[in-house]
């Protein structure tokens, strides 16, 4: 085994060639660490066995982690030929329970084991080629074709880990034992387990792109979190504690579970943790490929619903309430006791296969005060997973997390016995279903603080997405990007805009209003759907939004807007609410500007907003007004359009219209002028408008 265990590679420093060598090296040993672990399966039958009624048989992890190479190597044009099609396609997508996931087995002919081994073979010589011919400069970055060759290692170590869970649920009579190495021999009664005070303070996380070590996506951006003081277990929660928890009839009490952990309860009908046994008189504990007599100070392995559930219990039993430590906490923690990025690799634990091929006893490995705050089992958190600030999808993966920022996958940290290459890394973000299974287990937190959980997941509204593609995407077909056009028409004719209120309109998402804030003493921004406003206030005060746009077909498009990428910083001078345009409470008014763009097609009313909105403003204030005068869009009424129709024989436009409400208040500052709009619906359809702008100044009575 020790031959074959390495730590992911330095992307950033050293030599070319020394580099490419050991990057050829890292592939090596963890294509035949792969092998290695399907060597435990005693016959081919083992392979179609489905270990996981959520997961595929063996037999598609053993080929799917060979085709994940051959397939991102063709779209990043690093190969331009197949090995086998059908095999590169029945072993493409693995399954999480997602929507595009197929487990019908019908669907599937499984090739033999030793088609897919003389396959795998293929694709080691094919990647071996692509690394000794493909020239490698420093640093190894997205944009390298190294990373690729990194993304197919580091994917296929990911899968270690797991096909090994899914080995550990299959009988025993199909795995053959110690082919790793023998399981730690060391076992006793649980410890007693204190909880020992952490200091707060602030957390920053999240990965810099120009990290040394490859990274998932989802580990990059940065993110600040204040941490409150809180009390943590000395230990992870050991076999031993778990055992009161179900010997006071903890699994079949309704309260001490949330309402999904009592409807997984009420599917599964547990007893105890998925890999504990029993007999009469008697607790075994099932390792991945073996089972032994129960060791009652090893961790717990456990999903996150029971460790809940637990900690709900604990906290009736004691009045104290406990939960599981988030994210930041596990970060706090680890900070506090001298874990860092810096020598996180070095510390003594149990991970990455270097100490056992099993769990072992919780107050084995100390770490400052505390232990296993790396290592031994994964331990599982409140938070559910999603990206940070800065967040981007890497094009050649743009599946890996996204899919997963669902609110339902919470967060795993720390590694486990056998979590190997970039999982063993301190910046590693893995999240699995809080019903899944993983080599994990929990440590529990002492605090009075409320939790909070962040809610920043991906906008799906395509309506609401489009609109945030509008204000913050890139510009489409050669065109300016339209709210930026209406701010700087804004400004032109606003005067002193350091001492003037404006008016915000039909804000949208917020693009307008946000390029505003810097100049106007005070914005506010209205908009009648609060679908809309929801984003624009995530930005005012998280910095950040997300939202995914259609591609094409079933393609999507994931992205992250950033107020500060933008040159934009929000200020307590702007503020979004919702409100009706055509039935504006009495407190909007008094504004030196007022903005109406697109707003006039959305009111049930046009011609009675047209004739009131004087009275929100100032004496020698500017409105500005722009509209495609689509008064079908919606149905208005004929009778509230204020133009576009015959009179008296003779045709009035809107904009004459307009003009002859406006006679008693407004003169007109400037002839219309047409500013196109060009909205993305999807790569291959943009819909093109030509708003009419006017700008008019309120008359001095």
């Amino acid at each position: 085994m020790n031959d074959l265990i390495a730590h992911t590679i330095d992307l950033v420093n050293g030599d070319r060639e020394s580099k490419k060598a050991e990057i050829r090296d890292y592939f090596i040993k963890t294509y035949s660490l792969d092998e290695k672990l399907y060597e435990h399966l005693k016959n081919d039958e083992a392979f179609f066995r489905r270990a996981d009624p959520l997961r595929h048989p063996l037999i598609f992890y053993y080929g799917h982690t060979a085709v994940f190479f051959i397939n991102k190597l063709i779209l990043a044009k690093m190969i331009d030929h197949r090995i086998n099609s059908h095999f590169e396609s029945i072993f493409a997508i693995g399954v999480d329970e997602m929507s595009w996931d197929d487990l019908n087995e019908s669907n599937y002919d499984w090739p033999t084991v030793k088609e897919v081994f003389e396959y795998r073979q293929k694709v080691k010589d094919v990647v071996l080629n692509v690394i000794d011919s493909t020239s490698l400069t420093l640093p190894i970055n997205w944009e390298n074709p190294f990373w690729i060759i990194m993304m197919g290692i580091e994917h296929e170590r990911i899968h270690i880990e797991t096909s090994s869970v899914l080995m550990r649920q299959l009988p025993l009579e199909f795995l053959k034992p110690n082919v790793f190495d023998v399981p730690c021999k060391e076992s006793g009664d649980a410890p007693e387990n204190l909880m020992l005070n952490v200091e707060g303070g602030k957390v920053i996380i999240g990965k810099p792109y120009d990290h040394r070590f490859y990274g998932w996506d989802v580990e990059y951006g940065e993110h600040k979190v204040e941490v409150d003081a809180f009390k943590a277990s000395e230990f992870l929660i050991s076999n031993g504690e778990f055992l009161e928890f179900i010997n006071d009839g903890g699994y079949k009490t309704e309260e001490y579970w949330t309402e999904e952990g009592w409807s997984w309860y009420q599917y599964q009908k547990a007893e105890f943790p998925l890999f504990w046994r029993k007999t009469a008189d008697k607790y075994f504990l099932r390792l991945f490929d073996q089972e032994i007599e129960m060791p009652w100070d090893w961790p717990t392995e456990l999903n996150y619903l029971e460790a809940k559930a637990f900690a709900n219990w604990k906290t009736k039993q004691t009045g104290k309430t406990y939960r599981l430590p988030t994210e930041a906490e596990w970060y706090c923690l680890a900070e506090q006791n001298e874990i860092t990025d810096d020598n996180y690799a070095t510390v003594q634990a149990n991970i990455g296969l270097e100490k056992y091929v099993s769990p072992c006893p919780v107050n084995q490995f100390k770490q400052g005060d505390f232990y296993d705050i790396i290592g031994n089992v994964w331990q599982w958190t409140e938070t559910p997973v999603t990206g940070y600030p800065g967040f981007k999808v890497h094009p050649l993966y743009d599946d890996f997390s996204t899919p997963t920022f669902d609110g339902k996958h919470n967060m795993i940290k720390g590694g486990s016995w056998i979590s190997t290459g970039n999982e063993a890394t301190w910046h590693a973000r893995y999240a699995f279903r809080r019903h899944f299974y993983q080599h994990a287990g929990f440590r529990l937190v002492e605090s009075e603080n409320p939790l909070t959980i962040r809610n920043d997941s991906y906008e799906t509204d395509s309506e609401v997405a489009r609109s945030c593609e509008f204000n913050y995407g890139n510009p489409v077909l050669g065109f300016d990007n339209f709210p930026i056009s209406i701010a700087e028409i804004c400004k032109q004719y606003s005067g002193d805009q350091n001492s003037l209120k404006l008016l915000d309109l039909n804000c949208d998402t917020g693009r307008t209003a946000f390029e505003l804030s810097n100049s106007f003493k005070q914005i506010t921004a209205l908009d009648f759907s609060a679908r809309f406003i929801r984003m624009a206030i995530q930005l005012q005060e998280q910095g950040f939004i997300r939202y995914i746009t259609k591609d094409e077909g079933e393609l999507v498009h994931y992205s992250d807007v950033q107020l500060s990428e933008h040159g934009l910083n929000p200020k307590g001078n702007l503020q979004f609410m919702q409100a009706d345009a055509n039935n504006l409470k009495p407190i909007y008014t008094g504004y030196d500007v007022i903005l109406a763009i697109n707003l006039l097609e959305e009111l049930y009313n046009p011609k009675q907003f047209l004739s009131t909105i004087h009275e929100r403003l100032n004496v020698g204030g500017i409105f500005i007004l722009g509209s495609t005068y689509d008064w079908e869009k919606n149905g208005i009424k004929r009778e509230n359009w204020p133009g576009a129709f015959k009179k008296d024989g003779e045709p009035v436009t809107s904009f004459e219209g307009i003009k002859a409400l406006f006679q008693d208040n407004f003169e007109l500052v400037k002839e219309p002028q047409n500013l196109p709009a060009a909205k993305t619906v999807s790569s291959r359809k943009i819909e093109v408008s030509v708003v009419e702008i006017t700008i008019w100044k309120k008359r001095t009575k």
